[in-house]
């Protein structure tokens, strides 16, 4: 038998004497080492997570982290989602990319003037009157505003926020002190179309899972979003 065979059939039965979840656990426990360490200068209790693997990546996962008395712990995830078209790191207005940083996170909202069973966050009801206006030269730019006469007439560019993709969401608070005209705007957490449709910029995932998230947050221990890309958010 050739001696380079040997030499894998000996290291393969090796390795087998060595329990799978054990070899596991511990590639875990150093990236989760890395991830608190970082968390730790956030200061928040709670941290979502939403990571992908490159910068070109569509898809991702969603964690959350919650401070205990014992230290960190995972609280829900993962989480499949969805980021923009055209992947990470949004710089201006319809480059359809999801922005990256830490964030604070802005009221839930709505279809139904009732809130989601659960939910501990405030909650804002959206009706046929409410938009959200993404046009940059416009002084209500990357705000929510009720209006109840023909939008077009007022701006070039709006978001209706009575929709079904957002029957239920969260506003992520990017762009928002100051605003910077044409930085960005919008960027919410809702429903998705599918799990490989991609949005023009937000952080989308089904219904259930969303309804879960959205449940999760606890304002009392000021939640943050971080939007990274593979090691980076360590």
């Amino acid at each position: 038998m050739n001696y380079r065979i040997k030499v894998t059939l000996l290291l393969c039965l090796l390795l087998s004497y060595i329990p799978v979840s054990e070899q596991a656990e511990s590639a875990a426990t150093l990236n989760e080492a890395r991830l608190f360490k970082k968390l730790d200068q956030l200061h928040s209790e709670q941290i979502i997570i939403a990571t992908a693997s490159s910068p070109r990546s569509t898809t991702g996962s969603l964690y959350i982290y919650e401070k205990q008395q014992n230290g960190w712990q995972l609280q829900l995830g993962p989480v499949p989602v969805v980021f923009g078209k055209n992947g990470l790191g949004k710089t201006k207005e319809g480059d359809g990319k999801t922005p990256i940083g830490t964030y604070t996170l802005g009221t839930a909202f709505g279809s139904s003037t009732v809130p989601p069973a659960g939910l501990k966050t405030d909650y804002r009801a959206a009706d046929a009157d409410d938009y959200w206006v993404d046009m940059p030269q416009s002084p209500d730019y990357n705000s929510w505003v009720a209006y109840e006469g023909d939008p077009a007439d007022r701006w070039t560019s709006f978001e209706r926020l009575n929709h079904p993709l957002y029957k239920h969401a969260m506003v992520i608070n990017y762009n928002d002190n100051p605003v910077i005209p044409g930085k960005g705007s919008a960027i919410f957490m809702h429903i998705w179309r599918g799990a490989n449709k991609p949005t023009d910029g937000c952080i989308a995932m089904s219904e259930s899972n969303l309804l879960r998230v959205l449940t999760s947050i606890d304002p009392d221990k000021s939640p943050k979003i971080r939007i990274a890309i593979g090691n980076s958010v360590y």
